[in-house]
């Protein structure tokens, strides 16, 4: 069975990373950023913001959607989502790229599929004439 989605949402959480780069504002901000240029996405903006008395949140907006971090340097966890639209950008290479960059002993993750067509189509008030996104078919199992 495929489904058809016009993205993709992938929830990772990283265990026993390491905390000085987790309270590290500016170095947060640069692994994201190149995770986002290693999935192949295309960077508009990036904002980011520590927390007192550490810790780092913040988001990479790329044209096909977005990053987010979340991190908790005294538990060294962290907590990203990597959503992106079309099929020009690999979630999941962000994702390798961060447990490395944040030297994760281990990382959980899942897969959404956002927007299913189907249900767009089901619920729509109206006729939608301008389909300008690139619909992602994903293989379930």
């Amino acid at each position: 069975m495929k489904l058809t989605t016009l993205g993709r949402h992938v929830l990772i959480e990283y265990y026993n990373c390491d905390k000085d780069i987790l309270k590290d504002h500016d170095k947060i901000e640069e692994i994201m950023n190149e995770a986002a240029r290693v999935s192949g996405a295309t960077i508009v903006e990036s904002c980011f913001h520590t927390f007192n008395p550490y810790g780092v949140s913040g988001a990479v907006i790329i044209s096909e959607s977005h990053l987010t971090i979340h991190t908790w340097p005294e538990y060294g966890y962290a907590s990203v989502d990597v959503f992106t639209c079309g099929d020009t950008v690999d979630p999941w290479r962000a994702e390798d790229h961060l447990e490395k960059a944040l030297k994760a002993e281990l990382s959980d993750s899942y897969e959404i599929g956002r927007g299913m067509a189907d249900k767009i189509h089901k619920y729509s008030k109206g006729e939608i004439v301008v389909e300008s996104f690139k619909p992602i078919e994903v293989e379930v199992k």
